[in-house]
């Protein structure tokens, strides 16, 4: 006989105290990606897709030096981009993205980046992920960010059934404090790439193994699941 799903009392207990275990875990667990101003973190997490942080930071030091303020990219010779972002991946498509993006802050907002969801979503290469990166990194506006890691990790902890990103968005953050949602999101990617991998989680050497309803899906034997377990960048 299958177990009854938890009481939504019990669902939202244990996933703010799996939350919790965390941030003990992570307790400086933030974007990885480096920027000084909005516009370069929303450059730079358009350029993150399909690509590493790493990667990516060692390009934009070059494309920030050339490219200052939307009106740059709005005004960029495509060549001189593509050529600079070229080791990012898919480097056409996000050339077109950051030259539109440049037009459309010049033409719909007087050169800055908007700190509002609905606002960020219209932008070219802005989708609510990347829109809510920004809104937490950089405009301190809480927000989560369901990425791959994100919802493996709340379909695995049970906090949702869906595969929708917006609807994984909306049921997980009805289990949190808002002001949580930013910091959940950087540790439940953080615990994603270290440790509850896609194929192989490493269930016997996680702190969160007594929590865990997904439990057994990889190699519960410690010894064997701490080799598993990656070191490296936060999210």
């Amino acid at each position: 006989m299958l177990a009854e799903p938890p009481s939504r009392t019990a669902l939202v207990r244990r996933a703010r105290r799996i939350n919790r275990e965390l941030a003990v875990l992570y307790p400086d667990a933030h974007t990885d990606l480096n920027f000084s101003s909005p516009l370069e973190l929303l450059v730079a997490t358009i350029l993150s897709a399909q690509c590493t942080d790493k990667r990516v930071n060692q390009v934009t030091p070059v494309l920030f030096a050339r490219y200052r303020m939307a009106a740059d990219y709005a005004a960029a010779d495509r060549g001189e981009v593509e050529k600079i972002i070229q080791s990012t991946g898919f480097f056409r498509a996000k050339t077109t993205s950051i030259i539109g993006l440049g037009q459309a802050l010049c033409d719909r907002f007087g050169g800055e980046v908007p700190g509002r969801l609905r606002d960020l979503v219209t932008l070219p290469g802005v989708g609510r992920k990347t829109a809510n990166v920004v809104l937490g990194d950089a405009f301190g506006v809480p927000g989560i960010t369901v990425d791959t890691h994100f919802g493996r990790l709340s379909r695995r902890f049970g906090w949702t059934g869906q595969d929708d990103p917006v609807k994984i968005e909306h049921e997980v953050g009805s289990l949190f404090p808002r002001a949580e949602w930013t910091p959940l999101s950087h540790r439940l990617i953080a615990h994603g790439r270290r440790v509850c991998h896609s194929r192989r989680p490493a269930c016997g050497a996680c702190a969160l193994a007594g929590l865990c309803p997904s439990f057994g899906l990889g190699p519960t034997d410690e010894k064997t699941a701490r080799k598993l377990v990656k070191a490296g960048p936060f999210s």
